[in-house]
């Protein structure tokens, strides 16, 4: 038997909900290990085949989704042929309500989300597309372990052609600020508290404000080439702005703001979109 391995195969960019902390943004990178025996070509998968395969397989099912631990008590899914409504009450009372098509929502066999539930759901997944010869799947799930300020947001694009449309999917992202030229740390720290575990919505996106037990909620929606879409949580877990949620929209946002509150600074602001990648604003 020989192993075969792909580190950093993929990176997911999800959101989950959370007993606790409801709606949480995440990404998430994959590594892979495979046993098996050795085919005609001396190899145990050819590594152009597990990018394909296996990449393909863990991208279409759980990248760009929101991921429901369908076993928790609080949670309630109502499947039709081609839309999946969500009803989640956390352990707050709280209850976050989701609706979209199904092929937005990936619903997980278990009370909660964690690298242990999401590998199993994987590898239920992976063990019917692998060839004969893998007799054996490995699957390690991590955030980037870079040191520094980082939030985590989920967000939808209606205007984007793929699945950046999908109401509620996120990131875990990094955040590095220059202010007149030198790194400021502490407006890092400041920008990561203000978006923890946030939802950014563009303004025109909110159809109604709701008060429900003393409690303000808000109301998000709207038709995307994939279907309708809509997202109740409560308001004080949400950040609205005047665009486009694009990375590229809220660097500059990042730095506006910034240059509002220090109007003598300049500052350059690097907003990641996941790992490894985003986008920079001036002021």
């Amino acid at each position: 038997m020989t192993t075969l391995f792909v580190n950093r195969l993929t990176v997911i960019d999800f959101s989950l909900l959370d007993p606790v902390a409801g709606l949480l943004g995440e990404s998430w990178l994959v590594d892979i290990e495979l046993d098996g025996s050795l085919d005609h070509q001396g190899m145990v998968l050819d590594f152009s085949e597990v990018k394909k395969q296996v990449k393909r397989c863990i991208d279409l099912e759980f990248d760009h989704r929101l991921l429901v631990p369908a076993q928790y008590s609080g949670c309630q899914t109502e499947k039709q042929e081609h839309r999946c409504d969500i009803r989640f009450q956390l352990t707050s009372g709280e209850t976050l309500l989701h609706s979209s098509p199904n092929s937005a929502v990936t619903l997980i066999e278990s009370e909660t989300i964690n690298e242990q539930s999401l590998i199993q759901a994987m590898m239920e997944k992976l063990q019917r597309e692998l060839p004969d010869n893998i007799q054996e799947l490995r699957l390690r799930l991590y955030a980037d372990s870079t040191a520094g300020a980082w939030y985590r947001y989920s967000h939808g694009l209606k205007h984007h052609g793929g699945n950046c449309q999908r109401i509620a999917h996120g990131h875990r992202s990094r955040i590095v600020i220059y202010r007149n030229g030198t790194r400021d740390q502490a407006l890092e720290a400041d920008w990561a508290d203000r978006w923890r575990d946030i939802y950014i919505a563009t303004r025109s996106d909110l159809q109604a404000t709701i008060q429900r037990t003393h409690q303000t909620f808000y109301r998000f929606g709207y038709t995307a080439n994939q279907g309708l879409f809509s997202l109740e949580l409560p308001s004080q877990r949400c950040y609205l702005v005047d665009s486009d949620t694009t990375v590229e929209n809220l660097a500059q946002h990042i730095a506006d703001t910034l240059k509002q509150e220090h109007p003598e600074a300049h500052f350059r602001v690097e907003a990641f979109e996941g790992v490894d990648k985003g986008a920079i604003g001036y002021s």
